[in-house]
């Protein structure tokens, strides 16, 4: 399959200088916007205590020890600005992300220990939800960092308790347990209640010389004995309770190393339990890269800080989405499936750090003439038609097929509508996709560039597809409806401006209201709100896009669940067929390998 694979088709132009001039203002638009985001990641990154004062306690902060932890310069966070109930500590109150340990990749994720020592709060059992998601979604192991304090209590009823309450985390790490799915532990600190649960349920357990983990802390064991109020005697009663349990709290590496055996390993520094990890991450399954990869990584031809002039910041502005994948994937090179057909949309096989991955994307512009076949009307890029929707299952159904990984780019305006298109069976090939999609059991990740709007947000691999989605991205232009402000004004309001002008009755507070909506719907797809929100698992710089589907794309490989051979699959084939004579000449004319006697090769030479 060499020959598929060595060269494949250029893909994109260089970006001159003269536009680059035209375009800066974009530049500095998206720029801007991505400083701002840095801002709120930094101001989430540093809640709670002072690294120096963490320090002056003996204690690393959880952001030192993935430092520690992980390959230099190989931790891509997710959900840093991730914050679903609001919380003033502008987080969930753990950081999470893909990192390469030891040069294996895992899933990250440790409780911020200087916020509470480490609490649950609202809204974090949804984010650990999403990490345990992702380890089974991309077969690789769980790495916690567990410094857990338990409950925040006077915020309990928002997050103990419920179908997705804290406690879920411990049912998703037997899941993954079930599926072969390895939880390694490093833990430090005290760990009562919620956080000796926390300790207790991954795989091998590695803990430093002072942490504990117990079913209840000092501060309830102390108040097991209540009389139903509090009185003088009650408080002098659990100050000298509390200051015994305090001075040797339950749960420690002497009962759970010397008695109980829970913990495999006590170490005496804090960065010894981070080496055992590392050592541990060298015994998990994983393939080398080569066993997968068609071809050697390659960067791509053309610089990624082009990105930065290629998107349009104005959402009303198109673009050419050849022109932002050349500067993602390997050599700036791809093998397009079915061009001819869906102009609308982007298929086509891609190679990341030189594994083989599938690409689907939103075109922009005005389409073909005569395009959709079905209707009288002109087709407009970023809208979905009959046969790209066509076009897409058959891409999705070979990706799966073939074990192929998936990369998605949105920036979608919906998909066709009126009776035109009901007739064309667009309601049914979009339920169509979500099926294909469902049963391809493959990875996927989600890009949105810019818009993800409508029911084409929910088919285009969005998180919906959360058997599937591992996680999704966007970016400084993101921006994420159910459809344009302006347009939900519309479907608000007009019933009501006809009733309003019919009854004679002026129709200014109608049109505030309208322009009301308009403005509401700005402030809520804006990119810091969809990272608050988990519309998206993280917001990145354009410059670290490619980083990202690195991560991914080794991750996926690393240990799948189902292999196809190079040699049998169909998608290369299926593409290769559409190709004429002569672009098969060209290949064997760039391309040095063996011919078999017999081969077609040699009857073409």
């Amino acid at each position: 399959m060499r020959p598929y694979f060595a060269i494949m088709n250029p893909l994109g132009r260089e970006l001159k200088d003269v536009q680059k001039i035209h375009l800066t203002d974009n530049y500095e638009s998206l720029r801007k916007v991505e400083s701002e985001l840095a801002q709120e990641k930094e101001k989430a990154k540093n809640i709670g205590l002072s690294t120096e004062k963490m320090n002056a306690r003996g204690e690393l902060t959880v952001w030192q020890r993935i430092e520690y932890l992980v390959d230099e310069g190989c931790f891509y966070p997710l959900h840093m600005l991730y914050n679903p109930a609001d919380n003033q500590s502008c987080t969930t109150n753990v950081v999470d992300g893909l990192a390469r340990i030891a040069g294996r990749w895992a899933v990250l994720i440790g409780f911020d220990n200087r916020y509470m020592a480490g609490a649950w709060v609202p809204g974090q059992p949804e984010n650990i939800l999403r990490v345990t998601d992702l380890a089974n979604r991309l077969n690789i192991p769980l790495i916690w960092l567990v410094n857990c304090s338990g409950v925040k209590l006077d915020e309990q009823e928002k997050f103990y308790a419920g179908r997705r309450g804290s406690g879920t985390t411990f049912f998703r790490h037997a899941e993954l347990e079930q599926l072969g799915i390895p939880i390694l532990a490093g833990i430090y600190g005290t760990n009562p209640a919620g956080g000796g649960y926390q300790g207790i349920s991954p795989t091998i357990l590695f803990a430093h010389k002072n942490c504990n983990i117990a079913v209840g802390g000092a501060g309830i064991v102390s108040g097991m004995r209540p009389k139903g109020y509090f009185d003088i005697q009650s408080a002098e009663e659990l100050i000298d309770v509390a200051r015994k349990f305090k001075a040797s709290p339950p749960g420690s590496t002497r009962i759970h190393y010397d008695e109980t055996g829970f913990f495999r390993f006590v170490f005496e520094e804090e960065t010894d339990v981070l080496n055992a990890l590392r050592e541990y991450m060298t015994k998990i399954p994983a393939y080398a890269p080569d066993f997968f990869q068609v071809a050697e990584p390659q960067s791509p031809l053309f610089p990624l800080d082009d990105l930065y002039y290629l998107l349009p910041s104005n959402p009303k502005r198109t673009y050419s989405f050849d022109d932002i994948l050349a500067r993602l994937v390997d050599g700036s090179e791809h093998m397009e499936y079915k061009p001819e057909s869906g102009p609308e949309v982007y298929t086509g096989l891609v190679k990341v750090n030189g594994f083989l991955v599938g690409c689907i994307g939103n075109r922009q512009g005005i389409l073909p003439e005569n395009y959709p076949e079905y209707a009288d009307y002109p087709g407009i890029g970023g809208k979905l038609y009959r046969q790209g929707l066509i076009k897409m299952n058959e891409f999705v159904c070979l990706c799966g097929r073939d074990r192929l990984p998936i990369i998605w780019f949105q920036d979608t305006t919906g998909i066709d509508v009126g009776d035109t298109a009901e007739k064309a069976e667009l309601l049914g090939l979009g339920q169509s996709l979500i099926y294909s999609i469902q049963q391809t059991d493959v990875p996927m990740m989600l890009i949105t560039l810019r818009k993800g709007s409508a029911a084409a947000h929910y088919i285009m691999g969005g998180p919906t597809a959360n058997r599937h989605n591992a996680f999704t991205l966007g970016t400084a232009a993101t921006e994420i409806y159910v459809m344009y402000g302006e347009t939900a004004a519309v479907a608000a309001y007009t019933r009501r401006l006809i009733k309003e002008k019919d009854a004679g009755r002026p129709l200014d507070p109608i049109i505030e209201k309208m322009n009301e909506l308009v403005r509401q719907y700005h402030e809520t797809s804006r990119p810091v709100f969809c990272a608050k929100a988990g519309l998206v698992d993280e917001i990145v710089p354009m410059e670290e896009l490619r980083s990202y589907m690195l991560a991914f794309a080794g991750a996926a490989y690393q240990n799948p669940r189902s292999i196809c051979p190079q040699h049998q699959m169909l998608l290369p084939r299926s593409i290769n067929a559409l190709k004429t004579q002569t672009e098969e000449s060209v290949w064997q004319e760039n391309i040095s390998y063996s011919v078999p006697t017999g081969s077609k090769w040699e009857d073409q030479n």
